[in-house]
């Protein structure tokens, strides 16, 4: 894959990738800020404001205009927001991309961000705050995020914020927000699949060549400081626990960044990963079960999530302490190195199939690294990976004093869980 980067006068930088095989593109437009670079006051601000951004411009005046304009391309798009960035985007046949992105550029440079649709936004924000409250599975995150980097900054807070935030914005809290972080050298636009690189350059040169410049304003700084393990419950009337159980890890271009990431795939990588053989298929604790890595520039963790009965919840735990402990002690196999290996590579290649996902990766990455990580990056990284430097990596971060539960569910005491963290 050939990615060709432009930067603009104005340090707004360009990410061209053809994929001339391909009958679809997809136009990106991401702005490396999110729920990080937000004040406790300002917390849910970068969410609400992309919402806003779908509510109308001078060429689109409605909400309406833009989703009908989108949608009679067939168009998949939509917009997202991290802690650390945001993003707005559209795939379509590739016949449609002149229009895919005269619209994403529309609404993300000339939202004129009415004031009556941002009291009416409230409502709908706010259910989806209740909407993933009813989900435990996907906020469970909320308060394993909240434990291991605390609410006093800003990684330890919800990207949707909360309600009393949500209620209180106005108009100038928005304009403030895009002044200070929509600059130039914070966005970069991608464009990936069949389409002509002179004519999109042209266009985005054009368009996004006229922002104004600004200060590049750096996200508050992260320091794991943890000396005991910690534990948060979310008591909950649900009909299972749901749980996380992590440690601080390392951040994007750590030395051992990719022998973390086979770590974490035999943990818990997969249907033959070792957790799920042993809290599933072994004991039948639960029905799924994963690990995973989350990565900044200057942090991150290592985690396990699943699903669990209330009263199985200590022996799952325990399952999963058990495995820290056996990879801790024991060199992996040749064979199950080899195994993991093999599943990360065909699955990230399988996920960098699509225009959609290679325009997403590479905006991502510029943002995070300077540089675009490609297809070939990784699996150079990955095929380097020895067993020894699994077990080295297990024995540095799996460590008592570093692991984080946390729980929702209907439990009311958390003083015995404490006596379960060791490895």
């Amino acid at each position: 894959m050939k990615y060709n980067i432009h930067t603009l006068k104005n340090c707004l930088r360009v990410i061209l990738a053809p994929m001339p095989d391909t009958q679809t593109a997809t136009v990106i437009v991401m702005t490396g800020t999110g729920s990080r670079y937000e004040t406790a006051k300002e917390n849910g601000l970068a969410h609400f404001l992309e919402h806003m951004f779908f509510k109308g411009t001078k060429k689109r005046p409605s909400a309406k205009k833009i989703s009908e304009e989108l949608d009679g391309l067939g168009s998949h798009y939509n917009a997202f927001t991290a802690k650390d960035r945001t993003a707005y985007y559209a795939k379509v046949s590739s016949r449609y991309i002149d229009t895919a992105l005269d619209v994403i550029s529309d609404i993300f440079l000339n939202s004129t961000l009415p004031e009556k649709e941002i009291t009416k936004e409230r409502g709908a924000i706010i259910q989806e705050i209740d909407m993933y409250e009813d989900m435990p599975m996907r906020t469970v995150d909320n308060v394993f995020d909240a434990l291991i980097f605390g609410t006093d900054h800003p990684l330890g807070r919800t990207i949707l914020g909360p309600k009393e935030n949500i209620r209180r914005f106005k108009r100038k809290d928005f304009d403030s927000y895009l002044k200070r972080h929509y600059t130039p050298a914070n966005v970069v636009v991608c464009i990936a699949g069949s389409f002509s690189e002179k004519k999109v350059l042209a266009k985005i040169t054009k368009e996004f060549g006229a922002l104004k410049q600004g200060e590049h304003i750096k996200p508050l700084p992260y320091w794991a400081a943890q000396k005991e393990p910690r534990v948060a419950i979310k008591e909950k009337k649900t009909d299972q626990t749901q749980l996380m159980l992590g440690v601080p890890a390392y951040p994007y271009k750590h030395k051992d960044e990719y022998a973390l990431a086979v770590l974490a795939t035999i943990l818990g990588g997969g249907m033959s990963s070792r957790l799920f053989l042993e809290v599933r298929e072994k004991r039948g604790l639960a029905y799924s079960v994963h690990a995973w890595v989350d990565k900044y520039p200057d942090t991150g963790y290592f985690v396990v999530q699943a699903g669990v009965e209330h009263a199985k919840l200590e022996k799952t735990v325990e399952t999963i302490l058990a495995e820290f402990k056996k990879i801790k002690r024991t060199k992996v196999s040749a064979a199950e190195l080899k195994k993991a290996k093999a599943y990360i590579k065909g699955t990230k290649t399988l996920s960098l199939e699509t225009s959609d996902e290679v325009a997403g990766n590479a905006a991502s990455t510029l943002l995070n690294l300077g540089k675009v990580r490609t297809l070939e990056d990784v699996l150079r990284g990955i095929d380097k990976v020895t067993a020894a430097d699994i077990q080295r990596v297990a024995r540095d971060i799996l460590r008592t004093e570093g692991l984080n539960l946390a729980i929702i569910g209907p439990h009311l005491h958390k003083d015995h869980f404490f006596s379960l963290l060791r490895v």
